[in-house]
């Protein structure tokens, strides 16, 4: 579908896996009603859907010697429970935390409750990155797309120095989607993903791990400068927003040099997403040559 006008490509492509709704209750007509032409003829969208989704409802790779396990949550700024948020993504057991839309109030929180499992954190404006490895080197990532004149900081990187080698994890928070008369309204969101994949082509550690809240599914062409560049989920399909009705998955891990397992959803915050998960099994050749010592703790 066209993206103009309206980016009406990239509306649909934001639900994609919900087109094969309608195919249920026809299929269930033409079974009650004994109709073979009709059957046969469902197969056709059957198979498109099974084609392009059916993958993610396999089960996941059993667990690997380089997997690092990793968690992506935005906490939203008005959330009431900010220790029990930590809780919940604390008991998933990762190695890496990601989080976005912290604010001055509750950071001390976060960082209190999460200081026992993950000894190392670097923030920057609204985003962090909480692990369980030493970190370095780490710096904002400007993605503000144009037109955004005050204090807009989203974007962090930062190398962990896993057992398994260095990985470059980035932590972003890309700006927010609208739908109106319109349709989509994602210029911005569009401009600022453009902003973060040319950060991350232009990453000098081979491995990397991108974490955030991205405001675009992996099948919206608006985030494509991401997707061509970087390995996403093939497993689960861990619909994260909005929490009370979750349609879509806007919080993504992607990784170069290293495949994203299985991704899911762990119970609910006191925030408007769920958190997800996933495990990312680092490429065994990737890394193995450069690879600087972890700085001292």
């Amino acid at each position: 579908m066209p993206n103009r006008p309206g980016r009406l490509g990239s509306l649909l492509e934001s639900f994609l896996p919900w087109l094969g709704l309608p195919v249920v209750p026809l299929l269930a007509v033409a079974v009650l009603r004994r109709s073979a032409t009709t059957s046969a003829a469902l197969l056709l969208p059957v198979a498109a859907w099974a084609y392009a989704f059916g993958g993610l409802l396999l089960p996941a790779p059993e667990p690997g010697a380089r997997d690092l396990v990793v968690v992506q949550h935005n906490v939203s700024d008005v959330n009431p429970d900010p220790a029990g948020t930590a809780r919940v993504l604390a008991a998933a057991g990762p190695d890496l935390v990601a989080l976005e839309e912290l604010v001055p109030a509750a950071l001390p929180t976060y960082e209190r409750a999460l200081a026992r499992e993950f000894p190392f954190h670097e923030v920057r404006g609204t985003v962090g990155l909480w692990s369980k490895y030493p970190l370095s080197g780490t710096r904002t990532v400007d993605i503000r797309p144009r037109g955004i004149t005050e204090g807009w900081s989203r974007g962090l990187r930062s190398v962990v120095h896993s057992p398994h080698g260095d990985v470059a994890a980035y932590v972003a928070h890309l700006p927010s989607v609208r739908v109106g008369a319109r349709g989509l309204a994602s210029a911005r969101r569009d401009e600022s993903a453009g902003l973060l994949a040319g950060a991350v082509a232009a990453e000098e550690v081979e491995r990397v791990i991108l974490l955030g809240d991205l405001n675009g599914t992996v099948d919206d062409r608006g985030l494509a400068p991401l997707t061509s560049r970087l390995n996403v989920s093939a497993r689960g399909f861990a619909l994260s927003f909005p929490t009370s009705f979750p349609l879509a998955r806007i919080d993504q891990v992607m990784a170069r040099s290293a495949t994203v397992g299985r991704t899911r959803t762990l119970p609910a915050t006191g925030s408007d997403h769920l958190p997800v998960t996933a495990r990312v099994t680092l490429d065994r050749a990737a890394g193995a040559r450069g690879i600087s010592p972890p700085p001292p703790a």
